[in-house]
């Protein structure tokens, strides 16, 4: 009986522990990704979730939208957001206060153009680079989108080629649920991803990534004045660029020929850098060393608005 006992409470405690683990920080039940042969991977179409209090919605398009009409009604506004983590705001960013939120929320009120309604889409995945952001434009278009803002930070400019190599073996690319809310956590707090070969490899890549990245860029612009949209380019720093140590030098040097393209493009060009210095506490926009958080992404979307105003209307 006192053997019976022990296992009754263990058992209580075990399907408590789930329980709290799955309502209280959504463990359990994951963003799971899926490969693509050209963008690498996408966040899995049609997901709803909740991480740490925190609304996640997917949807038909691997969006961190709702569910939208493959073209816009004439009366509508839309601007297609298309980044990486920062434009996706991760698990620590609620649906309602990700950059295309807040974005959409301020254009609807400031009445751009006199549009009767605004969408603002998110068409973003941890991790993405320039060069996969142009493979999800090449797939799935620009949705007719008036307006097209690519928002990058300082590392997409040095970031490798796509690849499909982490869904499903790096824990935070899971390409299926979890059985448990707890393994879950074991797996992503007690037990480590094993080193991939071939990504180690990839992360290598030879040449001049720069330049490469830029070349993506340069496709991106065209393919959006092919569809008469406009273009906004965004950039946000690192952290540590901000203030002390600063900037490296192989990064001012990239900074200052992303600069030189977008004046030979004539493309409006956003950095954050200078904004973000004139901050006295920079610190507090940040989630982490490249993340921002709301208070971040609430100053990002003011100063996008205003050149998405200028170069609409």
């Amino acid at each position: 009986m006192a053997l019976f006992g022990l296992l009754a409470v263990a058992g209580g405690l075990f399907v408590a522990m789930e329980l709290g683990l799955r309502s209280l920080f959504g463990f359990g039940n994951p963003l799971i990704y899926i490969r693509d042969e050209d963008i690498g991977y996408l966040l899995a179409p049609n997901q709803r979730t909740r991480r740490f209090g925190n609304r996640i919605e997917i949807n038909e398009y691997s969006m961190r939208s709702g569910p939208i009409n493959q073209t816009p009604a004439p009366s509508r506004l839309r601007v297609l957001l298309l980044g990486d983590s920062i434009a996706n705001g991760g698990w620590w960013t609620d649906q309602t206060q990700t950059i295309s939120s807040l974005l959409m929320n301020s254009l609807a009120v400031a009445k751009a153009g006199n549009y009767q309604e605004v969408e603002v889409l998110n068409a973003s995945t941890n991790s993405w680079g320039p060069r996969n952001e142009l493979a999800y434009l090449q797939k799935f278009g620009n949705f007719n989108a008036q307006a097209l803002v690519l928002l990058i930070n300082t590392d997409d400019l040095f970031a490798t080629a796509p690849t499909s190599l982490v869904v499903g073996c790096d824990r935070n690319y899971p390409d299926s649920k979890p059985p448990l809310a707890i393994i879950e956590v074991l797996q992503r707090y007690v037990f480590s991803s094993k080193p991939i070969p071939e990504m180690q490899r990839l992360n290598n890549e030879d040449g001049d990534r720069v330049g490469v990245n830029l070349e993506a860029m340069s496709k991106i612009l065209a393919l959006t004045q092919q569809s008469n949209s406009k273009f906004l380019l965004v950039m946000t720093p690192l952290l540590r660029e901000i203030g002390s140590p600063g900037s490296r030098d192989y990064e001012i040097t990239a900074r200052q020929r992303l600069r030189d393209f977008t004046e030979s493009q004539q493309i409006t060009y956003i950095d954050f850098l200078p904004i973000f210095q004139e901050t006295t506490k920079e610190q507090d926009l940040y989630q982490d060393h490249i993340h921002l958080n709301s208070q971040g992404n609430l100053l990002v979307s003011q100063v996008i608005e205003r050149s998405l105003l200028e170069i609409l209307i």
